[in-house]
């Protein structure tokens, strides 16, 4: 045996121990609600990273050099979709140059497919503020919509790392009946909500709505997007003395003056709400976003008058 074969047999144990046998799937999304989905279907079988975080309005992103780079090495690309990233992301997707991530191919997933949209308007233009066409895209307030996307997620996960289908699937399962179980009990705890009158600083929360049942009696901005004058805060003020809510509801990326505004005025508690994973300190995860979700709204009286 030579000198050169010697060191090879020796050294082969030492590489083996050095490099991993599976490179991680490269998963890139647009929010933290899907970033955290991902890592859950995923665990170690997948790289994540996330281009926004809690405190940024996910509508208002630049297509930074950065993320152009992350896009490009992407081996899947997770994102709301519903037009909540039109500003940005087809402009990231294109410099990418990364043809398996475009739109339309198996690499590009977009959670608002799977799931049914409210407030799909008839006729959209920009003037009238922020108004989606394909409908409201804050899919990620009600937990049922997270439950429709992780099977969704899941089975892609599996089409694009076939090697791996198998762990994906057995993931999946594991963390359906873990969120059916979690659902039951925020439902049963959140039952006091259903039909208490809120007001909403932007239309954020059709979703959560739904789910709980809340009732939204105004909105502070005059028209998605658009910040609120102060005769338009007046006009708010009016309405609500013939219709009284319990407490006004904002983001976590939001600029809270308005709401804090209506708390002066009509003594209307101001709640902030996670909105996503990271938005509060209590929201670290899935499970503790609606965790801290729920414990919020009731803590602001939410129960029926």
């Amino acid at each position: 045996m030579n000198r050169i074969t010697l060191l090879t047999l020796l050294a082969a144990p030492f590489l083996l121990l050095g490099g991993p046998a599976h490179a991680a799937l490269r998963v890139f999304a647009c929010e933290p609600e899907w970033g955290a989905l991902a890592r859950e279907l995923g665990g170690e079988l997948v790289d994540v990273s996330v281009a926004t975080t809690a405190l940024q309005d996910p509508h208002q992103i630049q297509a930074k050099p950065s993320l152009i780079a992350r896009a490009r090495n992407a081996d899947l690309v997770v994102c709301t979709g519903a037009e909540l990233e039109i500003g940005w992301l087809p402009i990231l997707l294109q410099q990418s140059g990364n043809a398996k991530v475009q739109l339309g191919q198996s690499g590009n997933f977009a959670a608002a497919d799977f799931v049914r949209k409210l407030e799909v308007p008839v006729q959209a233009d920009r003037s009238q503020g922020d108004v989606h066409a394909a409908g409201n895209p804050h899919i990620q307030t009600d937990p049922r919509n997270i439950a429709q996307v992780a099977v969704a997620l899941g089975t892609r996960l599996q089409q694009v790392d076939p090697a791996h289908a198998g762990q994906y699937a057995q993931r999946q399962a594991d963390f359906t009946q873990r969120w059916q179980q979690a659902m039951t009990h925020w439902s049963t705890q959140a039952a006091p909500l259903k039909g208490v009158p809120v007001v909403s600083q932007h239309k954020a929360f059709v979703y959560l709505y739904d789910w709980l049942g809340l009732k939204e009696v105004a909105v502070l901005e005059p028209k998605p997007g658009v910040e609120p004058t102060a005769s338009h805060l007046q006009q708010v003020l009016a309405t609500l003395k013939g219709a009284a809510a319990r407490m006004t509801l904002y983001a976590a990326y939001q600029d809270a003056r308005p709401s804090e505004w209506l708390t002066r005025n009509a003594g209307i508690p101001a709640v902030k709400i996670p909105f996503t994973v990271g938005g509060t300190d209590g929201a670290k995860d899935l499970f503790s976003l609606f965790d801290d979700t729920v414990a919020r709204l009731l803590a602001a009286g939410g129960g029926k008058p």
